[in-house]
Parts: C-alpha cells; structure tokens; sequence
C-alpha cells in the first residue's frame, strides 16, 4: 500500500498550523562542490503525483518537478555551504548550516518545519526530524528536489570552468573515473579537502614532491 506522503502534514492541519517548511540537503557525499539544502513551504493539501524523494527519480523527472515546485510552492529557499567551510565545520555541521540558511531565504516565516532526519534547535519556530523524510514527507520530497537540482546546476557550471575533470557526469562523487582524474590533473579550491580520498591523494602528491626535491 502506497504510504500517504501527507501523513505528517495532516497532523500539523488538524491544529491549525499549515505553513510547513520540508527542508534536505543535497551533496553530502562528494569529494568537491558545496552542499546545498532547499527548503519549500507548499499550499496545503498539495498533490503532484509522483514526487518523491529526489533519489528515486530520473534526471529528467527532477527538472520537471523543479519547474513546477517554482510555480506553485508558497515559498522556496535555498542554502548554500562552499567546500571550504564544508572543512572548516564538518560535513553534518555544514549540512545543518545550508538548511538553517534555506529556511532564512524562505520569502514567508513558516509555523513548522519537518526537516529530513536532521535536529534543527537554533531557529525560533518548532521542528521534527523525520528519519527518510525525503520518502515519508511530500514537503521534504520537494525541498529535496529543489536541493538536488539546485546542486547539479551548480556542478554544470563548475565542469564549464574544468571540464577535464568531467564534472557533469559523476556530480563530484567519488567514481572510480573521478579518482583517477584528480590524480591526473591534481586537487583545486573546490574539492573538500578533510574527505579521505582527496587527503589521501594530496598525501601522495605531497609525497611524490618531497622524492623530488629529495633528488634535485
């Protein structure tokens, strides 16, 4: 039986309060490229049938979605946390910021925001982590979306600035493919450099210098 993706906005109905905010993050796991949240406030009782946590869907699917949730969400924010603080915080305090920084760039205040699993306790307006909300919550479905999209278009236009590193294909995830370009071309100002692979490489590559200066 298909899971009522209102469940838990209905609740929130039933006592009055029907300014929701969905908040999720994109982009936790890659090696370069910033981790975006988006968070969407939709009209009550929205339906659009289909939308559901952003990883399920195609490609295409999620333009569609985003087209739409531009049109017809109430409200619509994004937060946007670079790679250098991505390292300076860690990721999970990181991703925290880009959602306290979405919910900021909402144009309307919401009564409540139901957040995917992550506990939000510095915003003055009351929340529920929802463990995969993204598949439980169409508010959280389509703030994933809007976190998501916003992400790939951010690494489109970064794979313009270094399209040798063939950034529109793996998003910044650490591919096989991915891996071996870094070793290749070496590591720039938008990997994160606290994240294994790319300290390990860098280790390398600092390594490799030493051997030589070593020789020389």
């Amino acid at each position: 039986m298909k899971s009522d993706l209102l469940k838990y906005e209905k609740e929130l109905y039933q006592n009055n309060i029907t300014l929701i905010a969905g908040v999720d993050e994109a982009g936790r796991g890659p090696l370069c490229g910033p981790v975006v949240a988006g968070a969407v406030i939709l009209p009550k009782n929205y339906h659009l049938e289909g939308l559901n946590d952003s990883k399920q869907l195609s490609e295409k699917k999620r333009e569609e979605y985003y087209e739409i949730l531009q049109k017809e969400a109430l409200s619509i924010g994004v937060g946007i946390v670079s790679p250098t603080e991505i390292d300076e915080l860690n990721i999970l305090e990181a991703s925290r910021k880009a959602m306290y920084l979405a919910l900021n760039n909402l144009t309307i205040k919401p009564q409540y925001i139901l957040s995917d699993a992550m506990a939000l306790n510095d915003i003055d307006i009351p929340s529920r982590p929802i463990i995969h909300g993204d598949a439980l919550s169409l508010s959280i479905a389509a703030a994933s979306v809007i976190a998501k999209v916003t992400r790939d278009h951010i690494m489109y236009d970064l794979d313009k600035i270094y399209p040798e590193l063939n950034l529109k294909k793996h998003k910044g995830y650490p591919t096989k493919e991915h891996l071996a370009l870094i070793k290749k071309y070496g590591i720039n100002d938008i990997y994160r450099k606290t994240y294994k692979p790319v300290k390990e490489i860098l280790e390398e590559m600092q390594h490799e210098n030493n051997k030589e200066t070593v020789v020389e």
